[in-house]
């Protein structure tokens, strides 16, 4: 992967939208089309910079079957093609890693990496079954039953939070004191009128129509994080019975889309906002865990990431995580011995929210940005998926390109 870099300040996310907000309306690849169109022409480049894409979303929508070929065009790429991927939560990862091995491998020069999902107003499949009596199928509402059932592992995604906090031994308490750390670290991110959000997000964020072509209202940033106090939290009951999982300890479903450029080192050098700034891809890892303890399945994608990258987790100086529940991120720290409260600055998406298929890439942003304002070092993103599996990416920044 050390042949695949990311120009500073090529990448960008929308805000995020709740569930049925501000974005409902809004068809995901059209409209992520839209958004990579002004940030392309943003930072001065041309559609046909590219010469592959990757585009990356969970929940299908109408004439998705098209996939990035049909995205690439409506951006003006139309020479460019490549895959379309679905990894549950995990799609972002694997995406850059496809566009980096493109990119290493020599068959590409420029990569348009695009992450798109809409989890408001999701899909109701039938699905024909002619050998059953008088042909009557079966159906599905894609979003709804896909986050209450594993068809393999038979329970929701939350039961597998509550099985690992079990294992572990995590209380409510301790999955509150996290909440808390993290909507405090997302304040800082919101602060001097969004100053971190700026650095890869056009705010004011103008929402479009359907049609695209006219602006019917304005975000100031995300929409849906909800104001969190320790009293607050103290009042939730565990959502399943004997639990210890509250409302306040996992993410809500959201909306949006994030994009970002691969390339080699001396195109990321020539197209940068800041030459003297390289930010390379050095690893990947990918993990699956035991039936049904979905948030221990990082700790798998993380262990091959270190052994694939030639890293120690004493070598990483920033961690960005997704964590669905809370309960992610204190099982990372005690394995790693890596400080939970220095996880997750400036945000992630237990406060931010889970539009799938885009998460993980805007987790890399901001990654990538915590690092800038370092002054460089190693970042680490890991987040689990559906089917208890995880991929992690590591990512070098440094203040030159002699490295």
């Amino acid at each position: 992967m050390s042949s695949a870099f990311i120009p500073y300040g090529a990448y960008w996310s929308t805000p995020f939208a709740r569930w049925q907000g501000s974005f409902s309306h809004l068809h995901p690849l059209q409209f992520a089309a839209y958004v990579a169109r002004n940030a392309i022409k943003a930072r001065g480049l041309s559609p046909n910079t590219f010469d592959f894409g990757v585009l990356g979303y969970t929940v299908p929508c109408k004439s998705s079957f098209y996939g990035l070929p049909w995205v690439a065009s409506m951006i003006g790429a139309h020479h460019i093609s490549g895959p379309t991927i679905s990894q549950a939560c995990a799609t972002s990862t694997r995406v850059l890693q496809v566009g980096a091995q493109e990119i290493a491998s020599g068959m590409a020069n420029c990569a348009l990496i695009l992450t798109a999902d809409k989890c408001s107003n999701g899909p109701h499949i039938f699905y024909p079954a002619p050998d059953a009596p008088g042909g009557t199928g079966e159906s599905e509402n894609w979003v709804l039953e896909n986050f209450s059932n594993d068809p393999f592992a038979h329970c929701a995604m939350l039961q597998t939070a509550e099985n690992v906090a079990q294992k572990y031994g995590i209380s409510t308490a301790e999955q509150n004191e996290v909440v808390l750390r993290r909507f405090e670290q997302y304040q800082h991110a919101c602060a001097n009128g969004h100053e971190f959000h700026k650095r890869f997000m056009t705010l004011p964020f103008d929402v479009p129509n359907s049609k695209l072509n006219r602006v019917i209202k304005s975000m100031d940033c995300d929409e849906g994080v909800f104001p969190t106090t320790a009293e607050g939290l103290a009042s939730l009951k565990a959502v399943m019975p004997g639990g210890s999982v509250n409302y306040g300890g996992q993410t809500h479903p959201a909306d949006g889309n994030a994009g970002m450029v691969l390339t080699t080192k001396c195109h990321a050098a020539e197209i940068s906002f800041r030459p003297e700034i390289s930010i390379k891809l050095i690893g990947f890892g990918l993990g699956r865990t035991d039936l049904a303890y979905m948030p221990e399945a990082p700790i798998h994608a993380v262990n091959a990431l270190l052994k694939h990258a030639n890293l120690s987790i004493q070598d990483v100086n920033v961690v960005k995580s997704h964590n669905p529940f809370a309960v992610n991120d204190i099982i990372f720290s005690r394995t790693f011995g890596f400080d939970l409260h220095s996880m997750n600055n400036f945000g992630c998406s237990l406060i931010w929210g889970h539009p799938q298929g885009p998460t993980g890439l805007r987790g890399v942003i901001e990654l990538i940005e915590e690092l800038v304002l370092r002054g460089g070092g190693i970042g680490l993103f890991q987040g689990c998926a559906a089917g208890d599996s995880a991929m992690a990416v590591a990512i070098s920044v440094s203040d030159g390109l002699n490295h």
